[in-house]
């Protein structure tokens, strides 16, 4: 995936992406912290869709949008450490 990152002064950061298959979508995380998901007609450069996000509703999305939740994640990081510090245990 294509991604470029894009200050807009006075407004936030638009974050602009290309799927592998060519489709166009954006986040723009304005000033205030809320976000807004823009996505593309093929060949537009004006979005077609702007769905805004408040923070809590931003980071539900982000949530789903990771390959595991964030507690499996933590859980296998946690795993990691300790098998680590087990083979730096032994002699």
């Amino acid at each position: 995936m294509d991604t470029d990152r894009t200050p807009i002064p006075g407004t936030g950061v638009l974050h602009h992406f290309r799927t592998g298959g060519g489709i166009d979508f954006a986040l723009l995380t304005e000033a205030a912290g809320r976000r807004r998901l823009l996505a593309y007609a093929p060949g537009s450069d004006e979005p077609s869709i702007d769905i805004a996000l408040e923070p809590d509703e931003a980071d539900q999305v982000a949530e789903l949008m990771h390959t595991g939740h964030l507690a499996e994640r933590l859980t296998r990081l946690e795993q990691r450490v300790e098998r680590l510090a087990g083979q730096r245990a032994e002699p």
